[in-house]
């Protein structure tokens, strides 16, 4: 059951990969049939991860190591207990044995034994000694926590599914479009019109981009502050792929664009006289050429309806206030609309007289658009990725082996016989055992 489930959630993850998900669905979709697209978004495919096609995958999975586990555990148990305190090594352990695993030593048993107790000790953390009568032997065990190595890798899975099962609950993901200069205390939750108010306030104060010499976009960032009860509290730079953290909130730099309501560039002839030009934003006031009359910007659009850009100014003078729009493109509608201008004066740019306002260009400001996603479940997961190597590194590369030494007194001298056993890895267990009768030939010598 545990392989199907592996088998399932791999080709879900596969389709959420491959799948555009959550915010990237809403482009994709638009070049599918509304039908196609209606299906898909019944399925659940365009938000995978979140879908009852995952879950329940993942809590079937979760159960299933769960109850393995707690089935198994008891037979585990007794194994690392039985390796912690092995029986008396049986005689049979050492019939048959190959000519090189048999050395005979000119010392007698008592000092033999000693010697060989010492070895062992160098290598294994459990050693112990028993006395027959008729022969001593000596044993010593290591790995013997292998046989918890699968326990770990399945409390590992456990731990990652917890992580993420934390972060859909505790975090979110979101999005936020700063304009250059202005600053947000709040953000649009993904999936919905929702918004969450932040404990801390984001500022942009600089929005710098970089085009290749075809025009194209080669680099964009964001430079910006977070403040606490109006106090800045850290600064921080955000380009595409280089995120900035605070307060465990992360933000992506995700696009921009220019927002309508920035400075706008107009021109004041008085009369005949030389033109004077002003880059003024809304709100911003300005003094007339030769005069002490105070004009000042009511409002900026960029396509004030549908004929262009505009701007209202509002003109204080001694005889009152006096209101009119410019228009960029007058010219144009001059042509396509004679007599506009004397019957509409609030479209008159020269109803002030003797002054006359053009606009040359209104400046948008950018944007930045800001992706923020905030997980607690990452470290979690990180925790379990971390134990989950762990645990496949006990599983293949551990085991628990035991060595035996069996020395008997022969001819005036000892014979020393040794073997050993290992749950798995017998190729290794060879080579341990080869080590340990040279280094017994070794220390013999």
């Amino acid at each position: 059951m545990t392989i199907v489930l592996l088998i399932v959630i791999t080709i879900l993850s596969i389709l959420g990969t491959v799948v555009p998900q959550k915010e990237a669905a809403r482009e994709f979709t638009g070049h599918l049939d509304p039908a196609l697209a209606f299906v898909l978004y019944k399925l659940q495919l365009f938000n995978i991860y979140h879908s009852v096609w995952f879950i329940i995958p993942m809590i079937l999975l979760s159960l299933n190591l769960i109850i393995c586990s707690w089935n198994r555990f008891p037979t585990s148990w007794r194994l690392f207990h039985k390796a912690l305190f092995p029986p008396p090594a049986w005689s049979r352990a050492f019939e048959n044995l190959p000519p090189h695993r048999v050395l005979f030593s000119k010392r007698e048993t008592t000092e033999e034994s000693v010697r060989l107790e010492n070895l062992l000790k160098k290598k294994y953390r459990r050693v112990q000694r028993e006395d027959t009568g008729k022969a001593t032997y000596l044993s010593g065990c290591k790995g013997a926590f292998s046989c918890f190595g699968v326990y770990i890798v399945h409390l590992s899975v456990l731990i990652i599914i917890g992580g993420v099962v934390i972060g859909n609950l505790l975090g979110f993901d979101a999005y936020v479009e700063i304009v250059e200069g202005g600053s947000s205390d709040t953000v649009r939750l993904q999936g919905g019109d929702s918004l969450k108010k932040l404990d801390f306030t984001v500022r942009c104060d600089r929005f710098s981009l970089d085009f290749y010499d075809n025009g194209a976009p080669k680099s964009y960032r964001s430079d910006l502050t977070f403040l606490k009860n109006n106090r800045v509290v850290y600064k921080g730079p955000v380009l595409v792929n280089h995120p900035v953290t605070f307060e465990g909130v992360r933000f992506y730099q995700a696009n921009y664009g220019t927002m309508p309501g920035g400075e706008a560039i107009i021109m004041v002839r008085k009369g005949n006289g030389k033109a004077s030009m002003f880059r003024v934003g809304a709100g911003a006031e300005f003094k007339l050429p030769g005069s002490d009359v105070t004009g000042k910007i009511l409002r900026i659009e960029e396509n004030l309806m549908g004929i262009g850009p505009a701007v209202k100014i509002n003109i204080r003078s001694a005889e009152g206030d006096i209101q009119f729009w410019v228009f960029q493109y007058i010219e144009a509608i001059r042509e396509k609309n004679p007599g506009l201008l004397e019957k509409v004066l609030l479209f008159n740019p020269g109803r002030f007289e003797p002054y006359l306002f053009s606009l040359e260009r209104i400046e948008s400001r950018y944007y930045t658009g800001l992706q923020v996603n905030r997980d607690p479940g990452v470290p979690v997961v990180a925790a379990g990725s971390f134990f989950l190597i762990l645990g496949f590194m006990v599983v293949f590369f551990c085991s628990h082996r035991q060595m035996w030494i069996k020395l008997e007194s022969e001819r005036g001298g000892t014979r020393i016989s040794i073997t050993g056993k290992s749950n798995k890895d017998h190729v290794g267990l060879q080579r341990e055992l080869l080590r340990l009768v040279r280094e017994a030939i070794r220390e013999e010598g």
